[in-house]
């Protein structure tokens, strides 16, 4: 079964079992999929549908903080909440020692030695980390390690 198909079957099941939030969020999830698929004109991979899921997860983490800043905590945990109930179509998070080895594997792999190879090592850990991890995170790392 394809992620965009678990998808529609959890949304059928948060239906019938009458939760709104989760059925709220679902319907957001496969709006921007659908929206997605008419932009490439044609049906999302699995790998596509994943990139969509983590740019709503960080999009409902970015407006989370703003609402912290702004002092708006209700809003905040709303946006945390729907951040959650999407992850969970991620698959599972990479730990820092997996993401620091991954890092290294890259490096020594495609022969980088500075900051010009930043693109060419971010390229392949991107491949290999999709949906397993932030990937802002996994940049800062990578400019750490090649400018050292």
């Amino acid at each position: 079964m394809s992620l965009k198909e678990q998808i529609k079957s959890d949304m059928k099941t948060a239906m019938k079992a009458g939760e709104k939030e989760r059925l709220s969020v679902i319907r957001m999830l496969l709006a921007a999929i659908q929206s997605r698929e008419i932009e490439e004109r044609g049906e999302l991979s699995d790998q596509d549908v994943l990139a969509v899921v983590e740019k709503l997860v960080k999009q409902r983490k970015d407006s989370a903080r703003q609402f912290a800043d702004a002092g708006r905590a209700d809003r905040e945990a709303a946006e945390l909440s729907e951040a959650e109930l999407l992850q969970g179509y991620l698959p599972a998070q990479l730990s820092a020692a997996e993401i620091a080895a991954l890092v290294d594997e890259v490096v020594t792999a495609t022969g980088a030695s500075g900051m010009q190879d930043m693109g060419k090592v971010m390229g392949a850990i991107k491949a290999k980390a999709q949906g397993r991890a932030d990937m802002g995170a996994l940049s800062a790392l990578v400019k750490a390690r090649l400018s050292a």
